[in-house]
């Protein structure tokens, strides 16, 4: 089982990005999946998770701006971040709480990290 981060890259500020992080592997289920960034020098901080209900919550930094969502059929969460700020320069990692049979409880999973630019 293994999460892919995709859609890093370098944005000016006030544009925007989208982020995607695909689930592969033998997967029974998959509660909460989420968006964590760790800036050089800061600790990780989670930017944004959503349910398997689809009920999210964000930093207060980012509310208004980014909207995580989830694609159930295709396992995959995304972060659609507008308006970026230099601040939100940082590495993206994605999380997801997932079960790999009926028989085992979940496990915390985390993407390879995908680096996201913003500047001028």
């Amino acid at each position: 089982v293994q999460l892919q981060a995709f859609g890093g890259g370098l944005a000016q500020p006030g544009g925007s990005l989208r982020l995607s992080c695909a689930a592969s592997g033998s997967i029974f289920s998959i509660g909460n999946m989420g968006w964590y960034r760790q800036a050089p020098e800061r600790q990780r901080e989670l930017v944004a998770v959503i349910t398997s209900g689809g009920t999210t919550n964000y930093v207060d930094s980012v509310k208004g701006r980014f909207t995580i969502s989830r694609d159930n059929a295709r396992n995959t969460v995304y972060l659609q971040m507008n308006s970026l700020k230099p601040e939100d320069a940082a590495v993206y990692y994605c999380n997801a709480d997932m079960r790999t049979s009926p028989w085992r409880t979940a496990q915390v999973y985390w993407g390879q990290g995908t680096k996201v630019t913003v500047s001028s």
